[in-house]
């Protein structure tokens, strides 16, 4: 394998490693802030989420990406100067961007208090609105350092910025809770308490990297290249743009998904009589309870699986056909590995799982296990759309993603207006649109890698296989739960007893009907182990 390779691989590598490292710190500070808030704290909060995403994905989302890829390539033919001028001229975009969207944010915060028919969000907006600023700034350098093939510097920020929003986040809540817990704005004042980490976490993250960049500004930036050809600044703007715009357009149809849930959610239950405090609550339960939980596993298997596309884009600009296949086999392969278990372990111990991790959130309880039972099949059909995304972006397709989310948006959107208005669903709605939209995606990004890419899928290694060691995983942990409980009714000691009879009776199984060759296996970390066993 060439250096070229290696270094490609091990820069992907790291910052697959710190994206699952920060999912799992920003799942674990959630579950006792969310306690803490209560329902309708965590509705507040997860609403003004929403909306800040938007303006984040809008601002200044895409600038790492953008930033990176044109830095890397002045990078290769020693254009020094240009190199300078996009940083100067991305911080100018920057500046200008998160500048705007902080003041839409604070100034605007009232209008969708309004809007969104919730009473106190603008406290949690108003913490977040400086966010954007920041976050712009801190995505310019973040672009730079990746776009010189350093991905250490914006995974450490990474890993630093989550650690000091959890700690920040859980301490401003409780701190919060104790000053306000009694009057009627304690939901708003808990929301913003858990919005002001993310405020201190971005900034913390901005100053590390400022310091990175003071001390190596040398290495980088003075480099000269007497015969290089300076670009100019309408040049310069003009790529910077037309790189951000289709990861805007891209990633806010994704967001935007989101925000336009709760703006119909809170209107449409409000016509139908419903008290604001009421619909808060339950967005609060869908959003922290349903939410966070499906989420986590999608995350972990998707940025696993970052540290293996690189290495599918050298294959394909190889002219390694061969290679690409493989490699997306196995990367698609390890995502559903991971995301059918956790499908089918979060629906049949759902119960245990909300009593162990939200024991305080106990009035809307019963709602929160059945989303959880109905929706988690979202697991496998977000980590496969993300996934395929990935695929079709690496391929040079980049229309295409953005064309099948924006017709799965409008499928999602008709489909809950029509639930909220004709049913009495009410947030079951949220769930059911929540399985269809990267089911959609899914099936239409599937559909390109076979046209476009050439790709043969193999459903019975891929699919079938991990999806009957999970039946089979599911079956074992549900008898065990059941069992065990009525004759110890302790939640914490038999959910463990059925936690680690799962992962034996999946591992056993699927090592046993060989859903990995042994050459598959040795790629994995841990994978020589693995195949010990599996022979």
């Amino acid at each position: 394998m060439s250096e070229k390779k290696k270094n490609v691989l091990l820069q992907g590598g790291i910052l697959a490693g710190a994206g699952i490292i920060t999912k799992i710190i920003g799942f674990a500070y959630r579950i006792p802030m969310g306690n803490m808030m209560g329902e309708e704290g965590n509705g507040l909060y997860s609403v003004a989420f929403g909306i800040y995403g938007i303006a984040l994905t809008i601002s200044s989302y895409s600038l790492p990406l953008a930033v990176s890829k044109m830095i890397s390539a002045r990078v290769a033919k020693a254009e020094y100067q240009n190199m300078r001028r996009v940083l100067v001229s991305a911080l100018v975009y920057g500046l200008i961007a998160g500048m705007i969207a902080m003041n839409v944010l604070f100034f605007g915060a009232g209008v969708m208090e309004t809007l969104y028919h919730k009473p106190g969000i603008y406290r949690p907006l108003r913490v977040l609105a400086p966010t954007t600023f920041i976050v712009a700034l801190l995505g310019v350098f973040r672009g730079y350092f990746q776009g010189h093939g350093d991905m250490v510097p914006t995974s450490v920020s990474q890993i630093l910025e989550q650690v000091v929003n959890a700690l920040i986040s859980v301490f401003a809540t409780w701190q919060f809770m104790n000053m306000y817990g009694t009057s009627k704005e304690a939901p708003s004042y808990s929301a913003a308490g858990g919005t002001l980490g993310t405020l201190a976490g971005a900034a913390t993250a901005l100053l590390f990297i400022m310091y990175l960049f003071g001390t190596t500004r040398k290495r980088y930036m003075n480099k000269i290249n007497p015969g290089e050809r300076l670009e100019s600044s309408a040049s310069i703007y003009q790529g910077l743009f037309l790189t951000i715009i289709p990861v805007i357009l891209s990633q806010t149809i994704y967001q935007i998904g989101y925000t336009i849930d709760d703006l119909m959610f809170g209107n449409l239950m409000a016509l139908k009589g419903y008290k604001d405090q009421v619909v808060t609550s339950l967005q609060g339960v869908y959003n922290t309870q349903y939410n966070q939980l499906v989420n986590l596993p999608v995350a972990i298997a998707t940025a696993m699986a970052a540290s293996t596309l690189p290495s599918i884009v050298l294959s394909r600009m190889q002219n390694d056909a061969h290679g690409v296949n493989q490699k997306i086999t196995q990367v698609i392969k390890v995502n559903m590995v991971i995301a059918f278990p956790s499908a089918i372990g979060l629906a049949v111990l759902a119960e245990p799982i909300m009593k162990m991790l939200f024991p305080r959130l106990v009035t809307y309880q019963p709602q929160a296990i059945m989303l959880l039972m109905t929706g988690s099949s979202a697991v496998v059909f977000y980590a496969l759309s993300t996934l395929t995304t990935s695929i079709l972006q690496g391929h040079n397709f980049m229309r295409l993603p953005v064309i099948h989310s924006a017709i799965s948006l409008g499928v999602h959107i008709v489909l809950l207006g029509i639930l909220l208005v004709a049913t009495d669903l009410n947030v079951y709605a949220l769930v059911i649109c929540n399985v269809l939209f990267p089911l959609v995606v899914s099936m239409l990004n599937c559909r390109a890698i076979t046209k476009e890419v050439g790709y043969r899928w193999e459903y019975w290694n891929t699919f079938i296989k991990p999806l009957l060691a999970s039946a089979a995983m599911g079956i074992v942990a549900f008898v065990v739960y059941r069992v065990f409980y009525e004759a110890f009714e302790n939640v914490y000691i038999v959910s463990l007893m059925a936690f680690g009879a799962a992962i034996t009776v999946y591992a056993v199984v699927i090592l046993q009907i060989r859903c990995f060759s042994e050459d598959e296996l040795r790629s994995i970390p841990g994978g020589r182990y693995l195949a010990k066993l599996m022979r």
